[in-house]
C-alpha cells in the first residue's frame, strides 16, 4: 500500500486540476450526465473541483476554507430523484477522465480515486436524492483513505 496521501500520489493540486477539468469536459459531452448542468455550471466549477476532490482525497482544506461546507455540495447534488443511469455515466465518464488525466499510469492511485468517486455518487451525492431539506445542516467532509474507508471530519 502507497505511503503519504492519495492526494500526493495523483499529483497533489496540480493533479486535482488535471482530473476536474477532464471531468467536466467529458461530463459536459455526455448527454445523460451532462443533464445534472441544465442550469449551467459555475464558472469556476474546474477549481471548486479541483478543492472538494483534495480535500476527500487527503490534501489541505482547500474547499471547505473557500468555498463551504461539505453539506452544501450534498445540498446541490440532491433532491432529483432517482437517476441510476446517470450515477453509472457518471462513473464511467470519471474513470475516463483519470485516465485523460495520466493517473492510470499509477494502477493503485487510479482505482483509490475512482473508487471514491464510485462511492461519493452512490453514497453521500444520492443519498438525498428525495429532498435536498433532508441533508443535514451539519455534515462532515469525508475524507478517503488508501484502505477505502471513510474517516469524517468533525463538524
Amino acid at each position: 500500500m502507497p505511503s503519504g496521501s492519495i492526494f500526493d500520489a495523483a499529483g497533489g493540486a496540480d493533479g486535482m486540476t488535471r482530473i476536474a477539468a477532464a471531468w467536466h469536459r467529458r461530463a459536459m459531452a455526455d448527454v445523460v450526465v451532462a443533464h445534472a448542468f441544465h442550469d449551467g455550471a459555475k464558472p469556476d466549477h474546474v477549481d471548486r473541483l479541483a478543492a472538494y476532490l483534495g480535500e476527500a482525497l487527503g490534501g489541505p482544506a482547500r474547499y471547505t476554507e473557500a468555498y463551504g461546507e461539505h453539506a452544501e455540495v450534498v445540498r446541490m447534488h440532491s433532491g432529483n430523484g432517482e437517476h441510476d443511469e446517470m450515477n453509472e455515466r457518471a462513473v464511467e465518464c470519471f474513470a475516463g477522465a483519470l485516465r485523460d488525466a495520466g493517473i492510470d499510469a499509477n494502477p493503485e492511485t487510479y482505482q483509490a480515486i475512482l473508487d471514491y468517486w464510485s462511492w461519493a455518487t452512490w453514497y453521500p451525492m444520492y443519498e438525498f436524492h428525495r429532498s435536498a431539506d433532508d441533508v443535514p445542516a451539519a455534515l462532515p467532509m469525508p475524507h478517503w483513505t488508501w484502505e477505502g474507508t471513510v474517516k469524517r471530519s468533525e463538524a
